[in-house]
């Protein structure tokens, strides 16, 4: 249901206040504008919004290797982002962007400041920047994702060295769907190409974590099948309570609604892990694409966190 202009100024000024609370670097006309937008997933309006906030190529500073192969397939592509100033080795920051399991692209077109925002923030941040895509549904369903997963950080494992990423420090991000591969990579041993999935920490931003707790869309069922009877084991919610892997995981208030309740299953499931709870934070005045499109802006609300977490995780 819409919200009135009254309901939508009540819910303004409690959020206004909380804002200032916390001295949000998010401007007023655009918490607004993202209120207003509601819970929705619309990259075509976020995008107006943030794209006038980021930078242009060429990037100052930065060197860009861009469609390096790390497996087979055509998708099977990474961007590598590090500073042109030499470095002692870096950790390194692999994003997974999402686009419903049917499509989505490490950069949205070939002009877009869409994901290479989050590898600009990384290369100015002490990392290597690795921006990854990997196969879609229909074609590529169940468990392709997880798998391009594997081969993904293999390759960064056997690589990264060469451009001055440190192997031993990986940070797999991902966001939405991107986040459900990376999840069920993390949750699923099987996949592991690298001893112990080869990762210093897992970032995990607006997921679906249990495929029973909420009905799949068609874009779902695409990549998972339409058999019921299999989506507990493709699920990431168990493994999620008993891997080793530093957690970290985040969703947007105004995600889609099944989003915060996979945030919230999630959450309580981590807690389970004898290392105790994941990071956990629900972003406010944020929406299911600005959490992303945000990184590399003035709103340092999530990159504070992650710089958190790979920090208590040295």
């Amino acid at each position: 249901m819409a919200l009135t202009r009254s309901a939508l100024t009540i819910v303004a000024a409690l959020l206004a206040s909380a804002a200032s609370a916390q001295q949000s670097p998010m401007s007023e006309d655009l918490a607004w504008k993202l209120l207003e937008l509601g819970r929705v997933i619309d990259p075509p309006k976020t995008v107006e919004l943030y794209a006038p906030l980021q930078e242009k190529e060429p990037y100052q500073g930065i060197k860009v290797e861009r469609d390096v192969k790390y497996g087979p397939a055509d998708r099977n592509l990474l961007d590598i982002f590090l500073p042109e100033t030499a470095s002692p080795p870096r950790p390194v920051l692999m994003f997974v962007h999402g686009g419903a399991f049917v499509g989505g692209n490490k950069r949205t077109t070939p002009t877009s400041p869409f994901y290479d925002n989050i590898m600009l923030w990384a290369a100015k941040n002490g990392f290597v920047g690795v921006n990854v895509t990997y196969r879609l549904a229909p074609l590529a369903p169940w468990p392709a994702g997880a798998e391009d997963m594997a081969a993904a950080v293999q390759w960064v494992t056997d690589k990264i060295g060469e451009r001055g990423g440190n192997p031993a420090r990986i940070y797999l991000m991902g966001h939405s769907a991107g986040a459900v591969h990376v999840a069920n990579y993390v949750s699923h041993p099987e996949f592991h190409k690298v001893k112990g999935g080869g990762l210093a920490g897992a970032i995990m931003v607006s997921g679906i974590y249990d495929l029973t707790a909420t009905p799949l869309a068609d874009t779902q069922r695409a990549y998972f099948g339409d058999d019921p009877s299999r989506y507990v084991e493709r699920s990431s919610l168990s493994g999620l309570a008993t891997t080793g892997i530093p957690l970290m995981m985040a969703a947007a208030e105004l995600d889609p609604e099944g989003f915060v309740l996979q945030f919230d299953l999630a959450k309580q499931a981590s807690c389970k892990r004898a290392s105790g709870c994941a990071r956990a934070l629900l972003l406010p005045q944020h929406s299911h694409m600005s959490e992303v499109y945000s990184i590399n802006t003035a709103d340092t609300r999530l990159t504070d966190e992650i710089l958190d977490f790979v920090k208590a995780g040295k």
